[in-house]
This record gives structure tokens, sequence and C-alpha cells, in this order.
């Protein structure tokens, strides 16, 4: 196990607490198409007004960093907005989302995120520091508030000979609404590429083979939430008011992956599991009446 953290160092992380950005953007039709195409979807071409799927605002407000900013990893490097937490793993580990239905994001606005850093938390796991960052993001329209989204983001050290492996959680079976699909290199580099997000850990084989211990390219945590979503639509056209996920297990590309859903009233529990049968990713949508 790594030495822990400096308590000097995580006191500094927590000035961090109450930073903010604003980020301007036009919601254009290029990058809905795109992932309609890469998602497999048959949907219409968009037009100025179509509203976005729930989670694809993730296509735009994207960091564009200089490439003399990037580290290593491919992100940029620490400091800036996100605290400089000094530990290699990055992961996105959840979020929760609330949409105003009535004013949805739609091709052709003109849309602003105002983003905070809500809290800077130190843990100490079984196999090291974890350091959990919570951004609260607002997009707004002309018409006022569209979206309000609470962004985990997680960060750990590089494993260590010896170190403990968390057991796996069975992922139930028994879903009337299932997807089953093998993520692959081209479906991964073209999500990363729609959401500008140079993270090696979903691209580059090497790195994340020999630098970060993985055994294969990782399923990127949006894509997998995204991939949810989408069976949900798939199965019903009501609009989606809430929805909340958590990162429970890496998943690999060339390897089974299924999206899962059961309809629950006006609630949808969601998961996603891997080859092997245990829980990558756990969630729950509530749709409109």
């Amino acid at each position: 196990m790594a030495a822990p953290l400096d308590p000097a160092l995580l006191a500094r992380l927590g000035e961090w607490v109450g930073r903010t950005e604003t980020l301007a953007d036009d919601i254009t039709a290029a990058p809905v198409r795109a992932l309609a195409a890469t998602l497999d979807r048959d949907d219409p071409p968009p037009q100025p007004g179509t509203p976005l799927p729930p989670l694809w605002h993730w296509l735009y407000f994207l960091p564009a960093h200089p490439a003399r900013e990037i580290g290593e990893d491919g992100h940029a490097k620490r400091g800036g907005f996100l605290p400089p937490v000094p530990l290699p793993r990055r992961m996105w580990a959840g979020g929760r989302l609330a949409w105003e239905t009535g004013n949805p994001l739609r091709v052709g606005d003109a849309a602003r995120r105002t983003s905070r850093i809500a809290s800077v938390k130190h843990k100490a796991g079984r196999s090291g520091d974890l350091v959990f960052v919570t951004v609260v993001h607002e997009l707004h329209n002309a018409r006022g508030l569209a979206l309000a989204e609470e962004h985990d983001i997680v960060y750990r050290d590089a494993p260590q000979p010896g170190d403990p492996v968390p057991a796996p959680v069975a992922a139930d079976r028994g879903a009337p609404w299932q997807r089953d699909l093998v993520p692959d290199d081209v479906l991964l580099f073209r999500y990363s590429a729609l959401t500008f997000n140079g993270h090696r850990i979903h691209y580059d084989r090497r790195y994340v083979t020999e630098v970060e211990g993985y055994p294969g390219l990782v399923v990127h945590g949006p894509l997998i939430a995204t991939l949810l979503l989408d069976l949900l639509r798939r199965h019903t056209d009501r609009p989606v008011r809430r929805f909340e996920f958590k990162a429970v297990r890496p998943a690999f590309d060339g390897r089974a992956l299924s999206v899962n859903g059961r309809p629950e009233g006006g609630r949808v529990a969601l998961w996603a599991r891997d080859h092997e049968g245990s829980l990558t990713m756990q969630a729950s949508a509530e749709t409109e009446p």
C-alpha cells in the first residue's frame, strides 16, 4: 500500500470547495447524429428544436485544454478548476440528475453551464487513499434552467501487489428489458472522440494494461449510463425527470455487457451486468406519468 496522503495536502485540497466556472456552448446537430450512429439507433436526423435525449448533454461543454497542458494519463494536468489530487487513477463514480421536462435543451439552443466544486472528501479504503470530488452543474438555455446535475469523481492510488480486491456483486438476471452487446475498441474510440475525452484508459491498450494494471480498455462510466437510458428509450417514450447512477465495477472491451431494466410504476430500475454476471453499474430513473 502506498504512503497515506499528507493531512496538510488534504487541507489544501479542501480550499477548492466553492470554486466555480461557467462555459457556453451551442447545441448543434452533428454530435446528436454521431452519437445516434454510435449507439446503433435509427433516429430521424435532428432538426432545430429537436430535444436532446437524456445524458446527451455530455456531448457539449467539453474541456479544450491545449496539448501542453495534458498529463501522462491523457487528462489535463491537475489543478485549475478541479483540485490537484495527487492520486493517479481518476474515474467517474456516479451522479444524480434532474431535468426540467418542460424546458429541455434543444438543437439550436445557445446554452450555459455553471459548475461548482461542492465537496472534496477523503476516505481511507482497504487498498489505500480515496478522494471523492463532487461537482454541481446547472445548465441553462434562453428559457431558463434545463438540467441540474451532481457529478461524483473518485481518485485512487495505482494498484499494488497484494492489494485486496473487492468481492463482485452478482447482478440480477430477471430483467424484462435487456440488451446484450460486446463493447469494442471502435465503440470506445468513437465515444471518446465525441466527448473529447483523452483519458488513455479508454483507447491506449499498452497504457491501460502496463501502467494502470487493467486487463483491457475500460468502458466509460458515462457510456454505460447512456446505454442504460438508451435502453429505457427503446421501451418507452416517457420523458425522464430524474436519474441517478453509481459505478460498481469496471467493464472492459471485448467482453459481454448486458444493460437491463425493470419498470416499477413511475420508476425504472436499471443496471449493467458484465461477462461474469457481476454488477458493473446500478441506476434508477424516474419518468413522467
